[in-house]
This record gives structure tokens, C-alpha cells and sequence, in this order.
């Protein structure tokens, strides 16, 4: 009878563990099964501005204008900007020996704003110093406006290209309202479409015009060192004039 007792309870314990084990089996089971599959996706940068919607197209012709002015105006200020030392210190001998015409070739074969200024100031010998000078610095701001060419619209791209992005903004505003008007609901795959719009089209808009602001500074600021120099340059020639000869 004891032996029987023992049996039938170690066959209850067993039982209950077996089924503890089977519960803890189908609990991790379950949980493996129920856990999402995570899915990294990537979005390229041309696949981005695409979701800026219309208002990316006026946006990317300005970043391209902007960009081709930049360049343009390097080269030539950067040509321009080039110094000739020997310049006026050669044009300083030929005056002094009387070769006014061998002065005036060689400024125009240097083909710089300082050397054209020069050469208006050679041309000009003979009459009265404030005759020159005004020559040399109407010479001088000709040469410098010629340099400023297209700076203007840079000017111009740094202020309108933040309202395009704005008008995006408000386009990508519409279009959320209108979606949600549609749907009947706000989930964010309703909204998704217009808040992309709205932010990529802000983002094209500053940066556009941030990169088109500060070229146009930068530049002008290179034009106003070179402005200084021709200045400078034109001091020292009218020196030259005012020398004694020997």
C-alpha cells in the first residue's frame, strides 16, 4: 500500500514537471514567433529631393546658377588678382626716360585692372595731376564693375531661395490637411508624404540660399581687397609724376 502511495505521487510530480516544461516551451516559442522583423531601409539623397515634390526643380536650377557663378568669377577675379611686381617700377623707367609709348604698350599687354589704370594715367602725362587721378579712378571703378558682373544674382539666389522653400512649406502643409480630409484619419503613413515635402523643400531652400549668400560675400570681399590694392597702386604712380626729374 506505502509503494503505491509513492508511486502515485511521483507520478503526479513528474506530470507537473513535464507540463511546466511544455508551458515554458510554448512561451518562448511564442515569443520568438510573435517578435517583428526589424527591416533597415535606406533612402539615397537623389531619392530624398525627389520627395521635396515640384518646388526642388526651381530649387535645383538656382543651386546650379550659383554654383556656375562662383566658379566663373573665380577664374576671372582670380586672373585679375594676379600682381605684376615689375609693372610699375618698370613704367616708373620708361617714364623717366621719356618712353611714354613703350609705357603704354606694355600696360596693355599685362592686361590687368591695375595696369589698365596705369595706362590711363601714362596716356594723361602732361596734364594736370587732378585730371589724371580722376582718369585712373573712373578707369579703376569701370575695371572693378566689370569684375562684379552676375554678383548681383547671387545676391538675388541668397534672398528668394528660402522662400521657395517656404512656399514648399506651405504646399507640404496643404498637402497634409488634404490627405487626412481623404483618409478620414491621422496615421503617419497619411501624413508622410507632406511632412517629407514640407522639410525637404524648408532644408533645399536654406541651404540654396545659405551656399549663394555667402559666395556673393565672399567674392565681393575679394574684390575689395583688389580695389585696395589698385588704390595703393595708383598713389604710388601719382608719386611717381610728382617726382623731380633729374
Amino acid at each position: 500500500m506505502l509503494n503505491f502511495i509513492l508511486q502515485a505521487q511521483s507520478g503526479v510530480v513528474n506530470a507537473a514537471v513535464n507540463m511546466a516544461d511544455s508551458a515554458h516551451s510554448e512561451m518562448l516559442t511564442g515569443i520568438q514567433t510573435n517578435t517583428p522583423e526589424i527591416t533597415e531601409t535606406k533612402i539615397s539623397l537623389i531619392q530624398m529631393i525627389m520627395k521635396g515634390g515640384p518646388i526642388m526643380v526651381p530649387l535645383s536650377i538656382l543651386l546650379i546658377v550659383s554654383i556656375y557663378i562662383l566658379i566663373e568669377r573665380l577664374l576671372v577675379i582670380g586672373k585679375a588678382s594676379k600682381k605684376n611686381q615689375q609693372l610699375l617700377s618698370s613704367v616708373k623707367d620708361m617714364i623717366k626716360q621719356g618712353n611714354i609709348a613703350n609705357a603704354i604698350t606694355m600696360c596693355k599687354n599685362v592686361n590687368t585692372p591695375e595696369s589698365a589704370m596705369i595706362e590711363q594715367g601714362v596716356s594723361r602725362i602732361g596734364q594736370p595731376v587732378a585730371e589724371i587721378r580722376a582718369a585712373m579712378d573712373k578707369s579703376g571703378a569701370n575695371e572693378i564693375a566689370k569684375l562684379e558682373k552676375n554678383l548681383n544674382v547671387l545676391n538675388i539666389i541668397g534672398r528668394i531661395a528660402p522662400m521657395f522653400g517656404f512656399i514648399g512649406t506651405i504646399i507640404g502643409v496643404i498637402t497634409i490637411f488634404y490627405d487626412i480630409s481623404l483618409a478620414k484619419t491621422v496615421e503617419i503613413e497619411i501624413i508622410s508624404k507632406g511632412l517629407y515635402q514640407k522639410m525637404v523643400t524648408s532644408a533645399g531652400g536654406l541651404v540654396v540660399g545659405v551656399l549663394a549668400f555667402v559666395c556673393y560675400h565672399w567674392l565681393n570681399a575679394r574684390l575689395d581687397k583688389l580695389a585696395h590694392r589698385m588704390e595703393d597702386t595708383q598713389i604710388k604712380f601719382l608719386d611717381i609724376l610728382n617726382e623731380p626729374s633729374n
